[in-house]
């Protein structure tokens, strides 16, 4: 605690303390994935009551990636253009922006739970629970459809101004899904061991 308030630095990023925000889930996004003035608040608040560093929630890199109908997305061009705005006020404010990018794989907002894509993606076809529907099994191009959305996201997401990115895997979601021995039932490069799995 005696250090809290003292800048910190990290590589090409400097804090003006060690109070950061972490990334939270608040389910307040349009259907289309874009912040509005609901996030502006939110996230410049922070910037503004002191916090070094701002962290957006989990985005998704794609629509079928969102862990729920409210999710943030940063997949477009409009999405992209709403970010910068937050990105611009939270630096102006003098703090660093990050982001937290990621995909919920089998846990996206699926057709079982009565909303959502009719078939989410995982590693394999295992279902989240028994009440939530089989997600189908990504093969090769699949897999390397989502790296590329989230390479594409990353772009993005330098192109608005953020000091930091996050890849997202924990919490059961796409690239946790692909850790785990439990989810992953792969028999190809990205299955079986945990060389493989990660």
């Amino acid at each position: 605690m005696a250090h809290l308030f003292d800048e910190f630095s990290q590589k090409s990023m400097n804090l003006r303390n060690r109070v950061i925000m972490a990334p939270m889930c608040m389910y307040s996004a349009a259907k289309d994935g874009v912040p509005h003035d609901w996030h502006f608040v939110h996230l410049g608040s922070r910037a503004v009551g002191g916090v070094s560093l701002v962290i957006t929630e989990a985005t998704s890199v794609e629509a079928l990636g969102r862990i729920s109908e409210g999710d943030l997305g940063l997949w477009n061009d409009e999405q992209e253009a709403a970010f910068k705005k937050i990105a611009e006020f939270v630096h102006k404010h003098g703090a660093a922006f990050g982001i937290q990018i990621a995909h919920a794989g089998r846990k996206a907002w699926s057709g079982a739970k009565a909303y959502g894509p009719t078939k989410p993606v995982g590693p394999s076809a295992v279902a989240y629970a028994d009440d939530w529907c089989t997600p189908e099994e990504l093969d090769l191009a699949g897999i390397e459809r989502i790296v590329d959305g989230f390479r594409a996201t990353a772009k993005r997401a330098a192109e608005i101004g953020c000091d930091m990115v996050e890849l997202h895997a924990a919490h059961g979601y796409l690239l946790h899904q692909f850790l785990s021995p439990i989810s992953n039932k792969r028999t190809d490069e990205y299955g079986g061991s945990l060389a493989n799995r990660a």
